[in-house]
């Protein structure tokens, strides 16, 4: 194992926003000088999905982020093997992430829908996240009942032992009551930062592409404080 302690980006489900945040977390770490790097243990629904060709296009560099594993089917790796005919072993992918956060001065892992997805065999991503000694960034949406799915996912990391740096509301637009108090009551009930991330005009007049157009909006969203808490040693 490396001896920088991995970042994993996780979420309280899928299309939670996930990539997006990975990518705006990778440019910032990368902007202020840290070689980091993306791991996408596996990504399913490939193609059109590719999780590690947005935070590559978003970092502009196509050496930003890699994935070893490539399923068809849109669905939690481990079942989308078995649908595809295909062989997916856990301590193959755990190897293989192991592989790549050797070789990263800052490595970041990209987690696959909610934390107990199952991966392969009797193993979820949280199972892989707890192995790498992860600490994890937790993606939620924005909307009404988050609040009971991110506080059974800081329930799930706690139990785990898994280190929290904080939680990342995604899409936040404060249009509703419960947008607008969700990022204060969840501080509340579990105790971590809350950082919201906007609902962002992927139009853009300057001809930036629609990866780094949202990726920069997740680096002007998470506050110095929230850094401050990443596990990022100076390389």
């Amino acid at each position: 194992m490396t001896d920088a302690r991995p970042t994993a980006v996780v979420g309280t489900g899928t299309d939670v926003g996930k990539t997006v945040v990975t990518a705006g977390l990778t440019k910032l770490l990368r902007a202020e000088g840290y070689e980091a790097r993306v791991i996408k243990p596996a990504q399913t629904g490939h193609p059109p999905d590719d999780d590690a060709g947005f935070v590559a296009a978003a970092c502009n560099d196509p050496e930003a982020a890699t994935c070893p594993h490539f399923l068809e089917p849109a669905l939690a790796p481990r079942v989308a093997a078995e649908v595809a005919d295909e062989e997916l072993e856990y301590e193959t992918i755990r190897a293989a992430c192991e592989r790549e956060l050797e070789g990263t001065p800052v490595p970041i892992l990209e987690g696959i829908g909610g934390l107990r997805v199952p991966l392969a065999g009797d193993r979820e991503v949280i199972d892989l996240v707890a192995d790498l000694e992860a600490a994890a960034v937790l993606v939620a949406r924005s909307g009404l009942g988050t609040l009971n799915h991110t506080a059974l996912s800081i329930d799930a990391l706690e139990a785990r032992g898994i280190d929290i740096c904080g939680i990342v509301v995604n899409e936040y637009a404060g249009e509703t009551v419960a947008e607008r108090t969700n990022p204060d009551e969840l501080e509340r009930m579990t105790g971590y930062p809350v950082e919201t991330v906007p609902s962002l005009d992927e139009d853009s007049s300057d001809g930036v592409s629609e990866p780094r157009i949202l990726a920069a909006g997740v680096v002007d969203a998470l506050s110095p404080a929230f850094r401050d808490r990443l596990p990022v040693e100076i390389p």
